[in-house]
Order: C-alpha cells, then sequence, then structure tokens
C-alpha cells in the first residue's frame, strides 16, 4: 500500500482542524475513519529520531513503512503504508 495525494490530503485536513491540540484518540479515530486500513501509530516527539515528514501545531507527521517485517520510517509516500504521529509536549 502507498499513500497517494488524496490520502496525504485527508491526513492534511484532520491535523489542519485540530490547530488546538485536540486528543490524539480523537485525531487518530478521524484519521482511521476516512482512511480505513492505513496504519496509524501514535508516540511523543521526543522518542524519534527521525526528522518529520510534515510538523503541524504540536504533532509531527512521520511516513512509515510497514511492508517488511520492521516498521521503519520513509520519506516516500509511494513506499508508507501509514503514518505515526508523534506530539510535541512544550519543555
Amino acid at each position: 500500500m502507498s499513500l497517494i495525494e488524496q490520502d496525504l490530503a485527508e491526513i492534511d485536513a484532520v491535523l489542519l482542524a485540530s490547530p488546538d491540540g485536540g486528543s490524539m484518540t480523537t485525531i487518530i479515530a478521524e484519521i482511521r475513519r476516512r482512511l480505513p486500513g492505513m496504519v496509524c501509530m501514535q508516540c511523543d516527539a521526543s522518542d524519534v529520531l527521525e526528522d518529520p515528514w510534515r510538523s503541524y501545531a504540536d504533532i509531527d507527521l512521520h511516513l512509515i513503512d510497514a511492508s517488511s517485517h520492521c516498521t521503519v520510517m520513509t520519506t516516500d509516500p509511494q513506499r508508507a503504508s501509514g503514518v505515526l504521529l508523534a506530539r510535541r509536549v512544550p519543555a
């Protein structure tokens, strides 16, 4: 599975609609509702070493490739099978 431009636009719309840092549960539920079957994971931004593919108000968006045994980050939407949302917590 790869993420097409329409998928990325749907994710973008959800994340832009939550500029005040909405609940991650609500955000992920909406992404899953709009894009059923897509892998959608979450973590704290401090747990991720890679640069985000895109950044929003307080969430970094990473593309993930879960096509093999281990999930890895990718910058290529054609290789991406899902997303990782990493919330940045103010210091």
